[in-house]
């Protein structure tokens, strides 16, 4: 296997974090995360990952919010981001259509089906 892959989880749901840490630190993933919006885009810029998967609904920042800013980002404006939501599909399905994201997932998800798609959108 090559080089590990970095991913930068945002979501403010402290056990998403924790579950999606230890599943794809499993598939040989070096995992980061971040519990806002605010927070996240900070360290999308400082820790350069790979790919962002992005929760949709988080106080202080929202997912919406916080991929605006990441996409102002030099060095990482381009990174494949994965959104995750409950909630707001039409709006997701519109960032689809401007090409801003590489993926959607509703909540819940099956953990083996998102990292089936993190896979797909990182041609592993």
């Amino acid at each position: 296997m090559g080089t590990q892959k970095k991913i930068l989880v945002i979501d403010d749901e402290e056990d998403i974090q924790k579950l999606l840490k230890m599943r794809l630190q499993q598939e040989n993933f070096i995992v980061v995360t971040a519990s806002d919006g605010d927070v996240g885009a900070k360290t999308a810029e400082s820790e350069i990952p790979d790919m962002i998967i992005l929760d949709i609904m988080m106080p202080k920042m929202d997912g919406y919010t916080c991929l605006k800013e990441i996409r102002k980002i030099p060095g990482i404006k381009d990174v494949p981001v994965l959104m995750l939501s409950g909630k707001e599909e039409e709006k997701v399905r519109d960032l689809f259509a401007f090409q801003k994201i590489d993926g959607y997932m509703e909540k819940p998800f099956e953990l083996d089906n998102l990292v089936c798609k993190i896979k797909e959108i990182l041609k592993i």
